[in-house]
């Protein structure tokens, strides 16, 4: 279920192979999750609510389908991405989790895997 965000900042269309294309996976997650501005301009791409670069229209086209198959048709750094990307969301921006998690998952099912997993491996859930 690579994810959200991580998944997010790295998806992208579907090949012929079924899988996200590689194009962009060698962007920088970590300026984008450690840089309000840039986090910001994509979380509001992902919401609908502003301009979307390249990736992050592809990572809004996808988002929603990777949550729901664990983010079977990612790469495998895609899939460290999203994961990375999912788990610093949770800690640290509990209100992009819930904006992203109401918005893609609005009976909890996927919410709740994800937190149980986060929490497993030591993630504090905010209260």
């Amino acid at each position: 279920m690579k994810c959200f965000i991580a998944l997010a900042f790295m998806l992208v269309a579907v090949s012929a192979s079924e899988q996200y294309t590689n194009k962009y996976d060698n962007t920088n997650l970590d300026e984008i999750l450690g840089n309000d501005r840039l986090f910001n301009a994509h979380m509001e791409c992902i919401m609908g609510e502003g301009k979307c670069t390249p990736e992050g229209r592809e990572l809004k086209e996808h988002i929603g389908e990777s949550l729901e198959n664990e983010c079977e048709k990612c790469t495998d750094d895609q899939k460290k991405g999203a994961k990375k990307a999912i788990d610093y969301i949770i800690k640290h921006r509990p209100e992009a989790w819930k904006r992203l998690t109401d918005k893609f998952d609005p009976s909890g099912k996927y919410k709740q895997q994800y937190e149980e997993r986060a929490k497993a491996e030591g993630i504090a859930l905010p209260a």
